[in-house]
């Protein structure tokens, strides 16, 4: 087990250096923060001052160690947009995002498991025909058309809730809804194809046979081993969620990393940009390391080869 988790740790160490270097190479390419910093009318010469003086001239490995060096210091440089930290910039807007990621996962998981073990138990009718058909359009419908059309109608039409903004609790239910729908989708035909393999396995139809009433078979050993299964999936649908965000934030002008990482693209703020998608990505990391120890210890059959 300490062999298995610290095999997995320096995985996940290694996977956070490799994006940080993909970050720094991507963004050095992509254009000169110099002409940024600097007004138009800037001349040739004070351009060329300004990159000396930030080590811009310096050879790219060099630069790289200096840029990872303050990462780990959590100095990311300046904003040149808000003429503030990068890393204050985007920590104030994590917690809009962490709230609306969180009660999406919640919504996904309050709709995906109960559709799915409905649709496994009454498999091939058409309540499953339903469920099934619903979860193949939540998974195709775009979530930039989904918002669109939730707020139309909830917003503009009925007036109930509204269509932007982070002003209020309610507010967070048609983003939360718009980003948690496709999870749900995912969650619902993953449970349902487990459960109905697990529902053929002979242990099933040994506790059936031992009279055990059909809910404790269903719940206590088709479900629990389903969910071990499923965990993984789970875990990659918390990280996509704070990916996902991106699109949802936008659309309705949450306040959030998501539509801030827009806004810093379209602005060119290079430093924001790293941040954000550093941090979003070793999210994904971390989030996958603590799945791989649950499934190890919900499954002790696991075995580190």
């Amino acid at each position: 087990m300490t062999k298995y988790i610290g095999k997995r740790f320096l995985q996940s160490i290694i996977a956070i250096w490799g994006i940080t270097l993909i970050v720094f190479l991507v963004l050095n390419v992509a254009g000169d923060p110099i002409t940024l910093m600097l007004p138009p009318t800037a001349s040739f010469e004070e351009m060329e001052a300004l990159r000396q003086k930030l080590g811009y001239n310096d050879p790219l490995i060099v630069q790289y160690w200096r840029f990872l060096s303050n990462a780990l210091r959590g100095d990311f440089g300046q904003s040149y947009n808000y003429n503030e930290p990068a890393l204050s910039v985007v920590l104030e807007r994590v917690p809009a995002t962490v709230t609306l990621a969180v009660t999406a996962f919640i919504i996904s998981l309050l709709i995906g498991i109960p559709t799915g073990i409905l649709s496994a138990v009454k498999r091939n009718s058409v309540l499953d025909t339903m469920i099934r058909s619903f979860a193949l359009l939540g998974q195709c419908v775009p979530a930039f058309w989904l918002g669109i059309m939730l707020m139309l109608f909830f917003s503009v039409k009925l007036k109930w809730l509204p269509t932007s903004g982070f002003q209020s609790w309610n507010a967070l239910i048609l983003p939360s809804l718009t980003l948690g729908l496709f999870s749900a989708a995912t969650i619902t035909r993953m449970l349902r194809s487990n459960m109905i393999e697990i529902m053929g396995k002979e242990y099933i139809d040994t506790a059936r046979a031992k009279g055990l009433q059909n809910t404790i078979v269903i719940m206590k050993h088709a479900f629990k081993n389903a969910l071990s299964t499923i965990l993984t999936v789970m875990g990659l649908q918390i990280a996509g969620l704070l990916g996902g965000a991106v699109i949802t934030e936008t659309v309705f002008a949450w306040p959030g990393i998501g539509r801030l990482l827009v806004q810093s693209i379209n602005n060119s703020d290079f430093m924001v940009v790293e941040v954000i998608v550093i941090i979003m990505a070793t999210s994904f990391v971390v989030v996958n390391f603590i799945v791989d120890i649950l499934y190890c210890i919900i499954n002790p059959r696991i075995k580190l080869q």
